[in-house]
């Protein structure tokens, strides 16, 4: 049995936490981890995408009604198409409430980014 450590990623197919990739100075990815790392890390490529999901990540109370983070220079149709990428790769969560929806970074996914790509040492 290995004592290899996966780290939790949203699987995109469902709202369910699965396990994805061990730090990167553990072993070398295999091909189905590299291509769940790659989804996400594409997804947080895209400048507007990546200013999106840290206004969910730093909107108080954890979550953010999309009525709240749309002020970023592109339209609301492209608001709504980058946060859907977002959600598509696993990195973010919603809920419909009325009329608005509310979006929430999964902490699991941060904190497995984090370990994905901790310090060499």
């Amino acid at each position: 049995m290995s004592n290899t450590k996966l780290l939790p990623l949203l699987d995109p197919e469902g709202s369910d936490v699965a396990a994805c990739c061990p730090p990167l100075t553990e072993r070398p990815l295999t091909a189905d981890e590299a291509e769940k790392s790659a989804r996400m890390f594409k997804a947080l490529g895209d400048p507007v995408r990546l200013r999106l999901f840290s206004l969910v990540a730093s909107h108080e109370g954890g979550e953010a009604c999309v009525c709240d983070i749309s002020d970023v220079g592109v339209s609301q149709p492209t608001v709504s198409h980058h946060l859907k990428k977002l959600k598509d790769a696993g990195l973010l969560t919603s809920e419909r409430r009325g009329t608005w929806v509310y979006y929430r970074v999964e902490p699991s996914v941060v904190a497995a980014m984090g370990r994905m790509l901790g310090t060499l040492g």
